[in-house]
C-alpha cells in the first residue's frame, strides 16, 4: 500500500509536533530502526532543538527535502564556529541539501510547521560521544533555548 505526502499528512504530523515536548516529530516510512534504508518526514516547531552533530558512519550522508515552510541549516567546524548557513525551502536559497558525513549540522525551524524529508541509510544508532557537539549545549537545558535563537540569527541566504 502507497502512503500519499499530501497536506492532511503533513497537517497531521505538524499537529503531533506541536503537541511534542520536543517540538518535533518524525513520521518515518521504513518499517523498522534497523532497516537499511530511513525515509521519514521531520516536522519542527521554531522552538524545536536539534543539538549539533555529525554522522561518522561513511554510508551516512543525509539529504533533506523541504516541503513546507523554512529550514535554517547551520553548518559547523571542530570547534563550533559557524561554517555556513543557509535557508532551506521556499524563498530560501535552496530547496533541499545533502550532507556529507562527518559535517557538523544542525537544523532550526524559521517558521511553524516546518517540514522536511529526510533521507539517510539505517540502521537508526544513538549518537556516539565523538558525534555530539561537545561546544553545544544539551537538549532540554537552559542554555538551549537562547542557543537556537542565536543560531537563527545567523541564518542567512
Amino acid at each position: 500500500m502507497i502512503t500519499l505526502i499530501d497536506q492532511a499528512l503533513l497537517d497531521a504530523v505538524c499537529a503531533e509536533a506541536a503537541a511534542s515536548p520536543r517540538r518535533r516529530k518524525n513520521r518515518n516510512f521504513h518499517p523498522s530502526d534497523d532497516h537499511p534504508g530511513h525515509r521519514l518526514l521531520n516536522a519542527m516547531q521554531p522552538d524545536s532543538y536539534i543539538p549539533p552533530h555529525r554522522h561518522l558512519d561513511p554510508n551516512k550522508d543525509e539529504t533533506f527535502i523541504v516541503l513546507r515552510g523554512l529550514l535554517g541549516l547551520v553548518l559547523f567546524d571542530d570547534a563550533g564556529g559557524i561554517v555556513r548557513s543557509v535557508k532551506v525551502g521556499a524563498g530560501g536559497a535552496a530547496l533541499g541539501v545533502d550532507i556529507p558525513h562527518g559535517t557538523w549540522h544542525t537544523a532550526v525551524a524559521l517558521e511553524a510547521d516546518t517540514v522536511f524529508l529526510e533521507a539517510k541509510a539505517g540502521p537508526y544508532l544513538p549518537f556516539t560521544a565523538a558525534e555530539r557537539a561537545p561546544w553545544a549545549p544539551a537538549e532540554n537545558t537552559s542554555e538551549a533555548a537562547a542557543y537556537v535563537v542565536a543560531l537563527k540569527a545567523r541564518v542567512t541566504g
